[in-house]
């Protein structure tokens, strides 16, 4: 077995935001279950597909898809800010192989990374982990969005590059399901917002601080019932599993961006990041999901889920 997978949501409010002691409990006891998984399986590489919210990647160079062959972390969200410890060499040749597919994949020496990259590599690894790893930053929010069928097809052409490595590679997919966060959208945004989505790199400690408040407090509201943000949508949240599950990833080819806008969320665009991770797997043939655990935890504004699977 040369591949396997944890697909894994992130949140900022995690650890901010109580979702109660119930919740907090089964969500420690399955990230347990993905640590061991991952320390069974002892991974030489780890590849993370995740989204960006306007905190590394911004309207001045909005690319769909880029392959990391140097990152650093942002340090939101209480993340250890700094370099990651990427393996450029399979970075390029993973960049080389996209390319070789048809697949337009920018490449970054550079590349910012938040939350969305590092929270799950710090859930399954822990912070400061020497863990070899290769980003791949999948555009969820910069709208406009490709057709979801490039991003099997990205998946996939990765998929195979691993396979020809040899090695134990974890395949790693970030992003919440539903949910409908403050995130910005720039043909609605005021004139400094604007500003800040084409480049607000390298904010100061207020302005972030500030940011993060009204995220918290978004948080706060949604789970006393403010209905300003969309409703986490659990039967859509249930199908996304259960085709991803599947294995009949071409099923979500047809998944319309607007469609899936309105049942997930304005940032329900983050199954991407999934949906690239499975189609990886898929490369190295059948697979079994190990591990299926889901929450819809207002708390966090997200539906809030945890999967494992291998290759058969």
């Amino acid at each position: 077995m040369t591949l396997a997978l944890c697909a894994l949501s992130h949140s900022p409010l995690f650890g901010i935001n109580d979702p109660g002691a119930a919740t907090m409990e089964e969500v420690r006891a399955t990230l347990d279950q993905l640590r061991s998984f991952v320390r069974d399986f002892d991974p030489e590489l780890a590849l993370v597909f995740g989204p960006d919210h306007f905190n590394g990647v911004f309207y001045d160079m909005m690319p769909a898809f880029c392959i990391a062959s140097g990152a650093v972390s942002v340090g939101d969200w209480g993340t250890v800010p700094g370099p990651l410890s990427v393996d450029r060499d399979a970075a390029r040749g993973l960049v080389r192989a996209a390319l070789d597919a048809g697949i337009d994949v920018a490449q970054s020496e550079q590349l910012q990374v938040d939350h969305g990259i590092t929270q799950p590599l710090e859930f399954l690894f822990g912070k400061d982990s020497p863990q070899a790893v290769v980003p791949v930053f999948i555009n969820a929010v910069g709208l406009p969005l490709g057709p979801m069928r490039r991003v099997r097809l990205l998946g996939e052409a990765l998929g195979h590059e691993l396979i020809s490595s040899g090695k134990r590679v974890l395949i790693i997919g970030s992003g919440g399901l539903s949910h409908d966060p403050p995130v910005p959208r720039l043909n609605d945004a005021p004139p400094d917002v604007v500003a800040r989505l084409i480049n607000g790199r390298n904010p100061s400690e207020e302005a972030r601080a500030a940011r993060q408040r009204r995220v918290i407090d978004a948080g706060k509201a949604h789970a006393a019932g403010d209905t300003t943000y969309r409703a986490i949508n659990p039967e859509f949240d249930q199908l996304v599993l259960d085709t991803l599950a599947s294995g009949e990833l071409s099923k979500m080819d047809d998944w319309a961006n607007d469609w899936i806008e309105e049942a997930g969320g304005h940032s329900g665009h983050e199954i991407r990041a999934w949906l690239a991770a499975f189609a990886a797997l898929s490369t190295a043939g059948s697979y079994r999901v190990t591990t299926r655990a889901y929450w819809p935890v207002e708390e966090w504004m997200t539906g809030f889920a945890m999967v494992s699977a291998i290759s058969e």
